[in-house]
């Protein structure tokens, strides 16, 4: 485990910690998963990924969170990042309760497994593979956040992975203020987890469904199709502002 106030060599650059994000923004989308697949996919991994299980919201199924985030200006530089996320247990924990996941859920403390993380630039790719384990990868970005329907289309390779269309939720207060989510990463078999505090939100809007996904076909698309998601969003919300701060990894196994 880094110490607080470590720095890390990044391609020449020194980084310091934590690393803060002074202004970005995003959308997202969260779909109901099988379980079961989930899981398979979570093992693919390797050899850490059995130690997470993923947060049951009812018998059989899970949650898959799709995110499309601007980072406007951060001490890793101006970029666009997919996230694929799955909602998970705390491990070495017991089992929630299906009630419990969605109390963890509706608060926003529920812990995240990063299992994809496309991004479009090749500091922040070094940056988050070499601190926290995150598994990023370089692909291209075609994103609305300014219209009231957010849209993103990420590909890699001339593949698409998916395509996102988000509708305008109802304003809901900015309370995310010094929230602390726990961020899982697994990449080369060593599972860590990263705490990422919410420091400021602005311009906050949620609503039930509200979203239209397409996907490609690249292997990430494959799987998404594999883990058979909900055919409409269990919830979507957007953030016109948010400013977060990322704390030195810790490693699991």
């Amino acid at each position: 485990m880094s110490q607080p106030g470590s720095t890390h060599d990044v391609l020449g650059t020194a980084v310091s910690m934590p690393v803060e994000i002074r202004n970005a923004r995003c959308f997202v989308a969260g779909f109901t998963a099988d379980a079961a697949a989930v899981a398979h996919a979570m093992r693919s991994g390797g050899p850490a990924a059995p130690e997470l299980r993923p947060l049951r919201l009812r018998p059989g199924r899970t949650m898959c969170m799709l995110v499309f985030v601007d980072y406007i200006d951060g001490d890793l530089g101006p970029y666009n990042e997919f996230g694929v996320c799955f909602l998970v247990e705390e491990p070495g924990r017991p089992a929630a309760s299906p009630a419990s996941a969605l109390r963890s859920l509706a608060r926003g403390d529920a812990r995240a497994l990063i299992h994809h993380l496309p991004v479009d630039g090749d500091f922040t790719l070094a940056a988050g593979r070499g601190i926290w384990g995150f598994p990023k990868t370089l692909a291209d970005f075609d994103v609305d956040h300014d219209s009231p329907t957010r849209h993103g289309r990420v590909s890699a390779d001339g593949h698409l992975i998916a395509d996102l269309t988000t509708r305008r939720g109802i304003p809901v207060p900015d309370n995310a203020k010094d929230t602390v989510l726990n961020a899982y990463s697994q990449l080369d078999g060593v599972l860590r987890m990263t705490p990422w505090k919410l420091t400021s939100t602005a311009g906050t809007r949620t609503r039930l469904g509200g979203a239209r996904l397409t996907l490609g076909d690249h292997p990430i698309a494959a799987e998404l199709r594999k883990l058979r998601l909900s055919r409409r969003a269990l919830m979507t919300t957007s953030v016109d502002r948010l400013t977060m701060t990322f704390e030195d990894p810790t490693t699991i196994s």
